[in-house]
C-alpha cells in the first residue's frame, strides 16, 4: 500500500503536525509512505523520517497547473493509492483525482471553529466531496456537519493522537523562573483567544508575580497580532510574558514548563491538549470543541467556559497554590491520553479503513 499524506505547510500547527504524525507513523506498520507540502515548507520539515518520500509543490495559487502537474507526475511514478489530504489540500487532491481517476482521495476534516459551523463555507468543498471515498472528521460535531452538506457517506469520526519527538539538542531554552512557567501551545489565531489569556494571567500576576507566561505559535504577523502584543504593553505584562514564535522542540517546550492552557473560543479536537497530557503537564481547558471528553471532570484538569476571564484565572491561581492536586490531575490526565488516543491504536484502525476501499 503506497499513502502520500497531502497538508499546505509544514509550519507547527496542528493539522501540519498531524499530517507528519501519519506519514512517519504508517511507515513504522509497513505503509510505503510519502508527505507532500503544497504551499509552504516550515519547522516541521526536520521532523519527517528519512524513509518517507517527500515532495514540496510551491504551489503559488489555487490553480497553479505547475503544480498540479507536478503532484500529478508524482503521484503516477510512484503508483501513490491513497491520497490522504488534510485540511484545505482537499482541492488539490480532487483535481489529481480527476486526472488520475483510480487514486482514491481520503479527507481529513481538521476544522477548528466547529461551534461555529454555520459559518463554514461549504460550496467548493461539498462539490469536490464527490470524489472523497472516506471523510475522517477530529470530532463529532464536524462528523454530523459533512454527512449534512457533503456528498459522501463514508464519514468517520477519528480521533487525533500526540506524538513528540526528543531531539538530541535543547533548541529553545524558556525565559522566566525555573518551577514557575505557564505554557500555551497555539497560533497566533483570533480563535485562540490570547487576549482573553492575557486579562486571565493579569490576575494571576497580581498574587504571583515571580510565575511566567510563554506562548508558542505561529505569528501571522496580521492584525491579531498586533492587538496581542500591544495588550501585552497595556497589561504592563512585558516581563512575564514571553513569545517565541513557532517551534519544533515541542517536547522540550512543555518539559520546562508546570501548567498548559489552552484559551480557545473554538476547537475541534486540539493536538496541543493531547501533547500536554503525554508529558504529564496538568491542564486548564475552555469548554469548546471534544476538550470535555478529555478533561471530563476536576481529576483530570479544570475546564473552564470560554471567555470566563474570572474562572480561568482562578483556576490557574489553584493549580499553583495546590501543587499535589495539579500533579495528581496531570498524571490521571496522562493515563487517559496514553490509553485512548494512542498512536498504534488509531493508525491500525486507519489501516483498515484504507483497506476498504481499496
Amino acid at each position: 500500500m503506497k499513502v502520500l499524506q497531502l497538508i499546505d505547510t509544514l509550519q507547527a500547527g496542528g493539522s501540519e503536525r498531524l499530517a507528519v504524525n501519519y506519514a512517519n507513523g504508517l511507515s513504522k506498520l509497513g505503509v510505503e509512505s510519502h508527505l507532500c507540502t503544497t504551499r509552504d515548507e516550515g519547522s516541521l520539515l526536520d521532523a519527517i523520517d528519512n524513509a518517507i518520500g517527500y515532495l514540496f509543490l510551491k504551489r503559488a495559487s489555487t490553480i497553479d497547473i505547475k503544480a498540479i502537474l507536478r503532484l500529478r507526475r508524482y503521484v503516477k511514478s510512484n503508483n501513490i493509492d491513497i491520497i490522504h489530504a488534510h485540511s484545505s489540500s482537499y482541492f488539490i487532491a480532487s483535481l489529481v483525482k480527476v486526472l488520475i481517476p483510480r487514486v482514491k482521495v481520503v479527507w481529513h476534516d481538521h476544522y477548528g471553529k466547529s461551534e461555529m459551523l454555520d459559518q463554514r463555507p461549504k460550496r467548493v468543498l461539498s462539490l469536490c466531496s464527490s470524489f472523497f471515498s472516506y471523510v475522517f472528521s477530529v470530532n463529532k460535531n464536524l462528523k454530523e456537519w459533512s454527512l449534512k452538506y457533503l456528498r459522501s457517506n463514508n464519514v468517520e469520526y477519528i480521533k487525533n493522537f500526540p506524538v513528540l519527538i526528543e531531539k538530541k539538542e535543547r533548541l529553545t531554552i524558556l525565559k522566566g523562573e525555573d518551577g514557575k512557567r505557564l505554557l500555551c501551545l497555539a497560533n497566533l489565531r483570533d480563535q485562540k483567544n490570547h487576549l482573553m489569556l492575557l486579562e486571565a494571567f493579569k490576575r494571576v500576576n497580581i498574587e504571583f508575580s515571580d510565575w511566567s507566561l510563554h506562548c508558542v505559535g505561529k505569528d501571522f504577523k496580521d492584525e491579531y497580532s498586533k492587538t496581542f502584543f500591544n495588550k501585552i504593553e497595556e497589561l504592563n505584562l512585558q516581563d512575564n510574558v514571553h513569545f517565541y514564535d513557532s517551534k519544533s522542540d515541542v517536547l522540550n517546550i512543555i518539559s520546562q514548563c508546570q501548567i498548559g492552557l489552552l484559551s480557545s473560543k473554538s476547537e475541534g479536537l486540539p493536538l496541543a491538549l493531547l501533547e500536554y497530557g503525554l508529558v504529564k503537564l496538568p491542564v486548564i481547558v475552555t469548554d469548546v470543541g471534544d476538550c470535555k471528553k478529555l478533561v471530563s471532570d476536576n481529576s483530570l484538569g479544570q475546564l473552564v467556559q470560554s471567555n470566563d476571564v474570572e474562572k480561568f484565572a482562578d483556576s490557574i491561581k489553584m493549580f499553583i497554590s495546590d501543587e499535589d492536586y495539579r500533579l495528581s490531575c496531570a498524571k490521571n490526565f496522562n493515563k487517559k491520553v496514553s490509553k485512548s488516543y494512542s498512536e498504534k491504536r488509531i493508525l491500525s484502525d486507519i489501516l483498515e479503513i484504507y483497506k476498504s476501499i481499496l
